[in-house]
């Protein structure tokens, strides 16, 4: 069966004018907004009205994991909205009911009881709610190269220069830095980086302290991927304190790094596991917030003070249980794992060819690269928090040949969606490899 894409009845110039006369585009001075317009897509690529081919090297939001267009997931949304649209969520329904059963199967250790949300930023907002109900304290350590999302709580545990803009914000928040101080400084070794978690532990009072909250691969703040024995110490001082441990695994989940979860790779058990984008590869808006059993049996005799009219939404759960069903009969956890390791290779290569290139990592196919004025300073090509002129045209380059993705600060992402082939990664990384010889003329030494 093929499936129908609508034929859009506008030109993308007069989507672009009239979506910028009545309508606020995100995290942006609106005279800057110059967006793509788009009509439809389809497996790794989408397209403007005039027909204009993207590959999405970005998976939209990271996001889209098993790519756009899936008939079998398009074919759940429409059963379930014909037999149940909406129930409040006070009721249960066979979408929750099947929808949670199969995330206990698969999350890590004794995560079995779920609170579903509209996205991943209220997963987070839960996700404290959740620690601080059952620990009785108040106070949330977080990262500063981070992000939660954008919501009250969510963008005050957020590190990253998003939150400046919203602060105060949240009180009770406590930021301890990463492993990683950018391209410059490096790494600090694991023992280091735990000695100053466990130091702010000591001085904050670790009587006060609900839970510390972590991506466990970091991901717009430049997909770090912690040393072996870093998650594990994280959660052997969140034991020995009584801190609960929040995964933030809304970017990094659902097979993403070649795991369905990144803390997998460690075998690494938090208390609470926030879930979202993946979840449904951003067909429907689905959150959820997974809890270990202990935790959630707290709840049986006391309450838990949350909800929004659209929680455990249907037409949700029901994309979610179908884009489940979508990784396991197209092995695409098992093909991320294998083009991800192509991918490596690839971003190995351009880093030996291209002087601007200062770093590349990636786990599965979730990637960066990172860009630097200087082999032997290791500047970078953008300040942190900032753009140049090199980077923009970097990004203007990729988007004249079809290449989305996100260009941020000195650095680029490769995340494309997890059913992409190797034929595809390779078209990509010719865009990449052409579009670097922008910024290479901008290398001094």
């Amino acid at each position: 069966m093929t499936t129908t894409l609508a034929t859009p009845s506008m030109t993308g110039q007069e989507i672009i004018d009239l979506s910028k006369k009545h309508t606020l585009f995100e995290w942006s001075a609106q005279s800057k907004v110059d967006p793509i317009p788009v009509a439809k897509a389809k497996g790794i690529y989408f397209f403007t009205p005039e027909g204009k081919r993207f590959i999405d090297f970005n998976s939209q939001l990271m996001s889209v994991n098993i790519g756009h267009g899936d008939e079998r997931v398009i074919n759940a949304i429409k059963q379930q909205a014909e037999t149940l649209a909406y129930a409040n969520p006070f009721m249960a329904h066979e979408p929750r009911a099947r929808l949670g059963e199969k995330l206990a199967g698969i999350c890590p250790g004794d995560i079995d009881t779920f609170f579903f949300t509209n996205g991943g930023a209220e997963a987070n907002e839960n996700a404290i709610k959740l620690a601080r109900f059952f620990t009785g304290r108040h106070k949330i350590i977080a990262r500063y190269r981070s992000y939660h999302g954008a919501t009250a709580g969510a963008i005050s545990i957020t590190g990253d220069p998003r939150r400046w803009a919203v602060e105060p914000g949240m009180p009770g928040v406590v930021r301890v830095l990463d492993p990683y101080h950018g391209i410059e400084r490096g790494w600090d070794s694991t023992e280091a980086s735990l000695a100053l978690i466990e130091e702010t532990i000591q001085l904050e009072g670790p009587q006060n302290i609900a839970a510390f909250i972590l991506e466990p691969i970091t991901g717009t703040n430049g997909v770090l991927v912690p040393p072996d024995g870093y998650l594990e110490g994280v959660r052997k001082l969140c034991d020995e304190h009584g801190i609960l441990m929040i995964a933030d695994e809304v970017m990094s989940g659902f097979g993403r790094t070649g795991k369905w979860f990144a803390v997998d790779h460690w075998s690494v058990v938090p208390d609470l596991i926030s879930l979202a984008k993946g979840l449904t590869s951003s067909y429907l808006p689905l959150g959820a917030v997974g809890m270990r059993h202990h935790i959630a049996q707290h709840f049986q005799d006391k309450v838990f003070y949350g909800g929004l009219t659209y929680n455990s939404h249907p037409m949700g759960c029901a994309a979610a249980l179908a884009t489940i069903r979508v990784y396991e009969e197209d092995n695409l956890i098992e093909n991320a794992r294998r083009m991800g390791e192509i991918m490596k290779e690839m971003g190995t290569q351009l880093q030996a060819k291209h002087p601007s290139v200062g770093a590349v990592r990636s786990i599965g196919l979730f990637g960066i690269v990172e860009l630097i004025r200087s082999r032997k300073t290791r500047q970078p090509l953008a300040p942190f928090n900032g753009t140049s002129e090199e980077m923009a045209a970097l990004g203007k380059f990729f988007r004249e040949n079809g290449l989305y993705t996100f260009v941020r600060w000195n650095t680029f992402f490769t995340n494309p969606p997890l059913c992409i082939n190797e034929v595809q990664l390779r078209e990509a990384f010719a865009i990449i490899d052409r579009g670097l010889e922008i910024t290479d003329k901008a290398v001094k030494d």
